[in-house]
């Protein structure tokens, strides 16, 4: 078979630009085509957080942590799913991943110490200096640029080829580009998943229909179908990451933080209404469920520490998306509610969070302790941010029919892949499982594809 290339990548997220390093590095050959006109996708939204269990800076930092805990950590937070042979290999192979984007590729990564975040036992997360995954995708792209790998944007995929049962390549085509086929030995599906495509959302996961969605405009869910035309299986389909609080009207997250440091959410009547420690995935669910808007209370102290190391939420702060008030009065007066309310909503979460009495919610962990005036507050909105659920695939990230066996040349990461956040619903979420699905995976399928390229 003729070949232009001998991996074309489908998306210019972390996975499709991790993918096509790993593909490179491996003695092979890649183009990596976006549709949009720039690339990141949902990665260049996120806190840029990848999950590495024993890395060398855990090791530095006295952090035991290792493949082990951090698998069981997934799945205590998932629960059974049905792609737990992901959660397995992803654990094992995200320190090696880490430390090979920053040792080989000069990706600014490093170890996050002043909170776990959900769904993690340890301090595991390495992210950009800035906490902004806007700054990995560039590192990500110098990085492409210097393997020679060309990135092509404004290049929409229209179908993947196949010939004689095996994947071919793809057919380009465009507003601002002709159709043609771009010919390979293998694709690499990294197109994130299908949040931005409300048919599809009311179709697998109906419970987030009426979420706002926050995620990038390219998630439409295309690389799923075409999957499942050449016979895919789904797997983990429902499965998405929410975010229970987005400041409003800025459009930026309120970093849970806030929330994790002891902090609550009410309604707009002042009161709480379930335990926040589900994490910010899953109590989105909860959020849509309740009288919204909903408004996170905190205190002045969370505030200052979470601005210190946290860029975005430093930038809400001064657009103004926290309010400081000096008691619960000027808290009552923020939210519109009965100050009475907003007073006995407090002293029940002050006397729980010191152990005085148990939370009537059942939440145990208040983080810092019970909040201190002055306190601060902001407005929030539930939001859906990517789905969690696509095609599934082995452990090399080969796509798989019902049967068990592999469409020849056809990979999939990401979004477009089962993930590892459980079956349906936002709970099972922990933080920085898409990103791991994303490079983790981009990094196994780039190695295997480069390796199966027929000899020349």
């Amino acid at each position: 078979m003729t070949t232009d290339v001998d991996t074309v990548i489908v998306g210019a997220g972390a996975g499709g630009l991790v993918a096509a390093l790993a593909a490179t590095d491996a003695g092979g050959t890649a183009v990596v085509v976006e549709k949009l006109d720039r690339a990141g996708g949902n990665s260049a939204l996120s806190t840029g957080s990848i999950p590495g269990a024993g890395t060398r800076w855990q090791a530095e930092a006295g952090i035991d942590d290792g493949p082990g805990t951090f698998a069981a950590d997934l799945l205590r937070q998932s629960g059974p799913h049905e792609a737990e042979h992901l959660t397995r290999r992803l654990a094992a192979t995200s320190a090696g991943l880490v430390e090979w984007l920053v040792d080989a590729h000069e990706i600014d990564l490093r170890l996050i110490t002043d909170y776990k975040h959900v769904g993690h036992s340890r301090p595991r997360l390495h992210a950009p200096q800035s906490r902004k995954g806007d700054a990995l995708v560039r590192d990500l792209l110098a990085a492409c640029r210097r393997a020679d790998v060309l990135v092509l944007l404004n290049s929409p995929v229209r179908g993947v080829l196949a010939e004689d049962g095996h994947v071919a390549g793809v057919t380009i085509e465009g507003d601002r580009v002709a159709r043609y086929d771009l010919r390979s030995s293998s694709v690499i599906l990294a197109a994130n998943g299908y949040a931005a495509n409300k048919r599809l959302v009311e179709r697998w996961a109906p419970d987030v229909v009426a979420a706002e969605y926050f995620g990038a405009h390219g998630s439409t869910g295309e690389a799923i179908e075409w999957g499942t035309v050449l016979g895919a299986q789904l797997a983990n389909i429902g499965a998405y990451q929410g975010y229970a609080a987005v400041a409003y009207p800025h459009g930026s997250l309120l970093t849970w933080t806030t929330v994790e440091k002891g902090g609550f959410l009410v309604d707009r009547a002042g009161r709480r209404f379930g335990d926040e420690s589900w994490g910010y995935s899953g109590y989105a669910a909860k959020v849509l469920a309740a009288d919204r808007p909903s408004y996170v209370v905190f205190d002045a102290a969370i505030r200052d520490a979470a601005a210190a190391h946290e860029e975005e939420f430093r930038e809400l702060v001064a657009m103004g998306g926290v309010r400081e008030c000096a008691g619960t009065a000027e808290l009552a007066a923020f939210i519109g509610c009965d100050p009475a309310e907003m007073e006995r909503t407090l002293t029940a979460a002050q006397a729980a969070a010191a152990g005085d009495r148990p939370d009537e919610f059942g939440r145990t962990d208040f983080g810092n302790g019970p909040l201190r005036p002055p306190y601060a507050i902001s407005r929030t909105v539930p939001g859906l941010f990517h789905t969690q659920g696509g095609l599934q695939v082995d452990e090399d990230a080969r796509v798989l029919r019902p049967d068990g066996s592999a469409i020849a040349g056809l990979y999939a990461v990401g979004g477009t892949a089962a993930g590892v956040s459980g079956r349906a619903g936002g709970g099972g979420y922990s933080s920085g499982s898409g990103l791991l699905a994303a490079a983790g995976l981009g990094a196994v399928a780039g190695r295997h594809a480069a390796s199966s390229v027929p000899a020349r």
